[in-house]
C-alpha cells in the first residue's frame, strides 16, 4: 500500500477536524422587548408625538393608546398610507394653554400654569406568548398568540405580585394578536416569568427582568414551540444568537484520531522488517 497515500490522507482528516473543533458555540437569544414612553404635555398644554422610523398608524396607536380614528381627526394631514419621518402628531390637550397678555398700558405679567401630571403613577406591563411555528425565536407575521401559558409579574422587593392566561384572540381594530396586560402596575423592577402550555417547547429565554416608571407601557414577547413539529435542516442554520450543532465537534474528534492512526501506520510501513534482517520491507 502507498504510504504516501495514507500521510496526505491523515493531513487532511487532521485539518479537517481541528476546523471543527474551532466553531464556536452560541448562546440562545433574549426574548424581544419594545418599551415606550407617552409624550408629556408642553407648555401650551399639547401632547405631541414626532414620527419615528418604521412608524405606522397602527404602532403609533399603540405606543401612545390614541386610536386610529381620533389620529386621523386631530391631524388631518396625517396619511396612514405614507407616514412621514419627522411629523408631528397632536395626540391631545393635557391642560389649558399658557396665558399670553394683550398690549396697553398697564400689561399683566403673563402667567404659566403648572405643566398637568398626565398620569397616576402607575404603568402598564403587556406579554405576549407567540405560536414559534418555525422556532426561530422571532415573531413573524404569520405567528399569533398561543392560549394555556402562564405569565407572572413580581416585583422584586415583593410589594406586587399577579399570573393571568395567556390568549390567543386577534384584535378586530389591529388585527394583531391581543397581549396579556397587566394594568395599576407600580413602578419598579419587576422579573417576568412564562410557563409555555404542555405539549409546547420554548424558543426564547422564559424569564426576563423589567424596569418601568409611571407612565410608561412596555411590552414583552416569549415564543414557544409545539413538540410535534420538525424543522427541516435548511431552516435552521448556525445564526447569530443560535446553538451550534454538537455533532460538528464528535465528527472533529473522529476524525483527528483516524488521521494520528492512519500517520502512525504510515511510519510502520517505512521500518525494516526483522524478518529479512532488516534490509527487506514487508509486503
Amino acid at each position: 500500500m502507498n504510504r504516501r497515500f495514507f500521510l496526505t490522507l491523515g493531513l487532511v482528516a487532521v485539518f479537517v477536524a481541528f476546523f471543527g473543533l474551532t466553531l464556536p458555540a452560541q448562546a440562545s437569544p433574549p426574548p424581544q422587548l419594545a418599551q415606550y414612553s407617552t409624550p408629556t404635555p408642553g407648555p401650551d398644554g399639547r401632547i405631541i408625538y414626532i414620527v419615528q422610523e418604521g412608524d405606522s398608524c397602527t404602532s403609533i396607536s399603540l405606543k401612545t393608546g390614541v386610536s386610529i380614528e381620533l389620529l386621523l381627526g386631530q391631524n388631518p394631514t396625517l396619511n396612514c398610507d405614507l407616514v412621514i419621518v419627522g411629523q408631528q402628531l397632536l395626540l391631545g390637550l393635557g391642560g389649558p394653554a399658557a396665558y399670553t397678555p394683550t398690549a396697553g398700558p398697564s400689561p399683566t405679567p403673563a402667567i404659566v400654569p403648572p405643566t398637568p401630571t398626565p398620569f397616576a403613577g402607575t404603568t402598564e406591563v403587556c406579554i405576549l406568548l407567540y405560536d414559534d411555528i418555525n422556532g426561530n425565536a422571532l415573531r413573524e407575521e404569520t405567528e399569533f398568540g398561543l392560549a394555556g401559558g402562564q405569565v407572572s409579574v413580581t416585583d422584586v422587593n415583593g410589594a406586587y405580585s399577579n399570573t393571568q392566561s395567556t390568549v390567543s384572540a386577534i384584535d378586530p381594530d389591529t388585527e394583531d394578536a391581543v397581549r396579556t396586560c397587566f394594568t395599576d402596575v407600580p413602578e419598579g423592577t419587576f422579573n417576568i416569568s412564562m410557563a409555555v402550555p404542555e405539549g409546547y417547547n420554548p424558543t426564547t429565554d422564559i424569564s426576563y427582568r423589567l424596569e418601568v416608571k409611571a407612565g410608561d407601557r412596555a411590552f414583552l414577547a416569549f415564543g414557544a414551540q409545539s413538540k410535534t413539529v420538525q424543522a427541516a435542516p435548511e431552516e435552521t442554520p448556525p445564526t447569530e444568537g443560535g446553538t451550534n450543532i454538537p455533532w460538528m465537534g464528535i465528527l472533529g474528534a473522529v476524525l483527528l484520531l483516524g488521521g494520528v492512526v492512519m500517520g502512525w501506520f504510515a511510519l510502520r510501513l517505512r521500518k525494516p522488517s526483522s524478518k529479512f534482517g532488516g534490509r527487506g520491507m514487508l509486503k
